[in-house]
């Protein structure tokens, strides 16, 4: 039996966004790999290019919500809708790179522990091979893994089976937790080394970014970035090689992420965030 992809994109309020990575993402598709299409909100632009190619026969389904609904309501509809081997998701900023589906499926049908297996979003200069290496474990096939207990909830491929034994994203749940949870279950997840790639559009340092200077990055400041008042490129950028270092650094201990540990954890990232100007109790 072929293993088959489904994947989603949810598009919102970004019509520059759209016009590349939908078509992209269409195009990294092969005949094992279907698109879902969900969108948010009554932007007409963006809408106007999710409608261009809904009818693409690459794509599964099309749903719009006129509500912004933001990402656990789509997720959830793939994840109990799809009858795929495995599910994904692109974000509408995001390139994955050609072949990213082919990659990731044939290590997974190696190693039937691999749970969510990602693209690596962050740029050369943010691997640091001192802090990662200790994290590079080699899996059947010759597969390796930059392990992390969670991935970005883009350009991942995780398999279905463990969605169903574990059920859909709680409201509330962020997929960082939910694949911690994946963890604690025996799921290995992480990126696959070397690298599968992934263009971020978001981060400054890309190429194709529409943050060309503060005023636009303002305009459309990701929530990440509002939620940790940066309100710069320079600062966004910087706060992009720090999260690339944060997972290098993280621990495989699952114990560092419940009880007392993660307690312990939570503080000292908020006096982090504090000292940085970037959080509040």
């Amino acid at each position: 039996m072929v293993a088959t992809t489904d994947v989603l994109m949810i598009t919102y309020n970004s019509a520059e966004h759209v016009r590349r990575s939908l078509p992209h993402l269409l195009d990294t598709c092969d005949e094992h790999t279907r698109v879902w299409l969900w969108h948010n909100g009554d932007d007409e632009e963006t809408l106007a290019v999710v409608r261009e190619h809904a009818d693409d026969a690459r794509v599964h389904r099309f749903h719009h919500s006129r509500e912004n609904v933001r990402l656990t309501a789509p997720t959830n509809w793939l994840w109990t809708e799809s009858e795929g081997t495995f599910v994904s998701k692109v974000d509408d900023d995001c390139l994955p790179e050609p072949g990213w589906v082919e990659r990731l499926r044939d290590a997974h049908a190696a190693n039937p522990d691999f749970g969510a297996v990602g693209c690596w979003r962050f740029r050369d200069e943010d691997f640091v091979p001192e802090l990662a290496s200790r994290k590079i474990q080699t899996f059947a096939g010759g597969y390796r893994l930059l392990r992390n207990h969670w991935v970005q909830g883009s350009g991942y491929l995780l398999p279905r089976a463990k969605v169903l034994r574990q059920g859909p994203l709680r409201q509330g749940q962020s997929f960082t937790h939910y694949c911690i949870a994946l963890a604690r279950a025996g799921a290995v997840n992480g990126w696959l080394y070397p690298f599968v790639r992934e263009d971020n559009m978001d981060d400054p340092r890309s190429a194709s970014t529409l943050f060309v200077d503060d005023a636009a990055f303002r305009r459309r400041m990701p929530l990440t970035a509002q939620a940790l008042g940066i309100t710069s490129v320079t600062d966004w950028a910087r706060q992009e090689h720090e999260s690339a270092l944060a997972v290098q650094k993280a621990s495989l201990d699952l114990r560092e992420y419940g009880g007392w540990r993660a307690k312990r954890t939570l503080v000292r990232r908020r006096v982090e965030r504090l000292v940085r100007g970037r959080g509040s109790w």
